[in-house]
C-alpha cells in the first residue's frame, strides 16, 4: 500500500492561512457582486406581475450552482493530486493555482459541450422549460446528480460528475416517456446518448493505455532513475520536472474548466429561458447589422429548402411537424415543408421588427422555440443523411444554423463567472478526500515524478481534445485511469480494492443516477 509520510499528511492538514483565506474571500465577493449586478441589470428589463418566476429562478440557480460546487469536490481535485504528492507545490498553493486556471477555462469555453448535453433532453420539455414539467425536469436531474456526487465524495471515490449528470438526463427522458405513453412524448435521443456514452466509456481506457505507453517511452528515452522512484522527504523535484508537472497541472485545470464547467451552464441557460425568457431567450448582443444579415440568410435558406419540398406535402402547424421529426427521427415529405415554413416565418418576423432585440416580449419565447427546432432539425438531417441534400446546399444550411445558434445558444459572462466560482469554492472545501485517494490508494507505491507527469499529460490532451469536439468526458476517470496505467508501466502494483471500488462507482453511477432522477422527476412533476 502507498503510504504518505507524516510530513505529507502535515502538509495536507495545514491551514491555508489568513492571507489565502482573505484572498479567496475577496475574489468570491467580487465575483458574486459582478454576477448579481449583471443578473439584476438583465432582470430590470423584465416586467412581471408575479414574484413566483423570481422565486423559482433563485431556487433553480442555487441548485444548479450547487451541482457545480459538488463537481468541484470531485473533478478539480484530480488536477492537483500529482503536483501535491510529488512535492511540486504546497497543497493550498496548488488548489489556488488550479482554481485560477479552472476559472480561465470556464470563461473561454465555447458552449459546445453545454448544448450538446442539453440536446439529450426530451424536445417538448426543452420547448416548455418554463412549464411545471420543465421545472420538474431541471430540479430532478440536478438534485439526483448532487445526491450521487455527494455520496461518492463522502466515501472518497473519484466518481464522474459527467456520468452522473448524463445518467440523470437519461433517467428523466425515460420517465417522461413512461409517464405519458399515449401522448407521444419523447424519451431519450439515443443516437446522441450513444455518442456521449462512447466518449465516457473510451476516455478511461484511453487514459490508461496512453499513460502506460507514455511512461514506458519516457523510461526508454530519459534514463534518470530518480524520475521513476518515490520522492525522498518533502523536497521538490528537479527544476525541469517541477516545471513540467506544473505545466500539466495547469493544462488539466484549464481543460477541466473548459469542459466540465459547461455542464452546468447549459442547464442554467434552460432555467433562465424558462423563468425570464424576455431577458435570456435571445442573445441581445446581436446587432442590427447581424440581424439584417440573418434576414438575408433566412431568405436564402428558405430558397434552398424549397428545392427539396415535395408537391404532395401538406401540413397544419409547421413547428409541430418539425418537432415530431426531432422526437421520432422519422423524416417525411411534410417535414421539409414544415422546416421551410418555419425558416421563412423566422426570417419574416425578424424583418417585421427590424432586429431581434426589438421582438415583443410576448413573442420572444415562441420565436426562440422556432429557432431551436429549426436548428435541431438541420442537425439531425445532416447526421442521418436524409434527405439527400447536395454539398453546396449544405453550405448554405450550415451558415443558417450558425446564425440561429448565435442567437439562441449563448452563455452570458456572469453565468460563466458564477459557475467558475462555484467550482472553485467546491474545490477549496472538498479537495482533500479525492486527492488522498488518487495520491495514495490507487498504486501500492508512492507516486513518482515520471508517473505524475505521464498521467497529467495524458489527461490534459484527452480532455482538451474532447472539449474541441464538443464531447463531455470525465476528468476523474481519465486521470485516475492514467495513474493506474503509470503504476502498471512502472511495475508499482495496483491496490485492487481501490480499483474495484472505482470500477463499481464507474459501473453503478449511470444506472443509479438514472433511477434516482426518474423517481425524482415523477415526484416533482406531481408536486408541481
Amino acid at each position: 500500500m502507498a503510504t504518505a509520510t507524516p510530513a505529507m499528511h502535515a502538509k495536507l492538514n495545514k491551514s491555508p492561512g489568513m492571507i489565502g483565506m482573505v484572498g479567496f474571500g475577496v475574489v468570491l465577493i467580487v465575483g458574486v457582486i459582478y454576477s448579481a449586478f449583471h443578473l439584476l441589470t438583465d432582470l430590470s428589463t423584465v416586467h412581471s406581475g408575479s414574484i413566483m418566476p423570481y422565486v423559482l429562478l433563485g431556487i433553480a440557480l442555487l441548485v444548479a450552482l450547487g451541482f457545480e460546487f459538488v463537481n468541484g469536490f470531485h473533478d478539480t481535485a484530480n488536477a492537483v493530486a500529482t503536483v501535491i504528492y510529488t512535492h511540486s507545490l504546497e497543497p493550498h498553493i496548488a488548489v489556488v493555482w488550479s482554481g485560477f486556471w479552472n476559472f480561465l477555462g470556464v470563461l473561454t469555453s465555447s458552449g459546445l459541450v453545454a448544448f450538446g448535453i442539453i440536446s439529450l433532453l426530451p424536445v417538448e420539455l426543452i420547448l416548455q422549460v418554463g412549464s411545471k414539467a420543465g421545472f420538474a425536469m431541471v430540479f430532478a436531474l440536478l438534485v439526483a446528480a448532487i445526491i450521487w456526487n455527494l455520496g461518492t465524495w463522502y466515501f472518497g471515490l473519484p466518481a464522474s460528475s459527467s456520468h452522473t449528470l448524463i445518467g440523470s438526463i437519461i433517467g428523466v427522458g425515460i420517465a417522461n416517456q413512461l409517464m405519458s405513453p399515449k401522448t407521444g412524448t419523447s424519451g431519450v435521443d439515443w443516437a446522441q446518448a450513444t455518442n456521449i456514452g462512447k466518449s465516457l466509456l473510451l476516455s478511461p481506457i484511453v487514459g490508461f493505455v496512453c499513460a502506460f505507453l507514455l511512461l514506458t517511452l519516457m523510461k526508454a528515452v530519459v534514463k534518470n532513475r530518480a524520475l521513476y522512484e518515490a520522492p525522498e522527504g518533502t523536497e521538490p523535484p528537479p527544476f525541469w520536472i517541477r516545471a513540467l508537472l506544473l505545466l500539466t497541472c495547469t493544462g488539466v485545470s484549464f481543460a477541466h474548466g473548459s469542459n466540465d464547467g459547461q455542464k452546468g451552464m447549459g442547464l442554467i441557460m434552460l432555467i433562465l429561458v424558462g423563468t425570464v425568457p424576455t431577458a435570456y431567450a435571445l442573445n441581445h448582443a446581436i446587432t442590427r447589422k447581424q440581424s439584417d444579415d440573418f434576414i438575408a440568410v433566412s431568405q436564402q435558406t428558405a430558397g434552398i429548402l424549397t428545392k427539396y419540398v415535395s408537391p404532395d406535402a401538406v401540413i397544419g402547424d409547421a413547428r409541430e411537424e418539425v418537432t415530431d421529426y426531432i422526437r421520432t427521427k422519422e423524416f417525411t415529405p411534410n417535414t421539409m415543408l414544415g422546416l421551410r415554413q418555419l425558416v421563412s416565418g423566422i426570417g419574416n418576423e425578424t424583418a417585421l421588427f427590424g432586429e431581434m432585440a426589438k421582438i415583443p416580449n410576448d413573442r420572444v419565447r415562441n420565436f426562440r422555440n422556432d429557432m431551436y427546432v429549426a436548428s435541431e432539425a438541420l442537425r439531425l438531417m445532416k447526421k442521418s443523411g436524409k434527405p439527400d441534400i447536395g454539398a453546396e446546399d449544405w453550405e448554405g444550411l450550415n451558415n443558417y444554423k450558425r446564425h440561429v445558434d448565435a442567437a439562441t445558444r449563448f452563455i452570458p459572462g456572469w453565468v460563466k463567472v458564477a459557475v467558475a466560482l462555484a467550482l472553485g469554492l467546491g474545490t477549496m472545501i472538498g479537495w482533500k478526500r479525492i486527492v488522498v485517494t488518487v495520491g495514495e490508494k490507487i498504486g501500492k507505491e508512492h507516486l513518482t515524478y515520471g508517473q505524475g507527469a505521464a498521467a497529467e499529460i495524458t489527461a490534459m490532451f484527452t480532455i482538451g481534445a474532447a472539449d474541441w469536439f464538443g464531447l463531455p468526458v470525465s476528468t476523474t476517470h481519465v486521470l485516475s485511469s492514467g495513474i493506474a496505467g503509470t503504476m502498471a508501466a512502472n511495475h508499482s502494483g495496483l491496490q485492487w480494492s481501490t480499483v474495484r471500488n472505482l470500477a463499481m462507482a464507474w459501473v453503478l453511477t449511470l444506472p443509479a443516477s438514472m433511477v434516482l432522477a426518474g423517481f425524482l422527476f415523477w415526484g416533482f412533476k406531481n408536486i408541481f
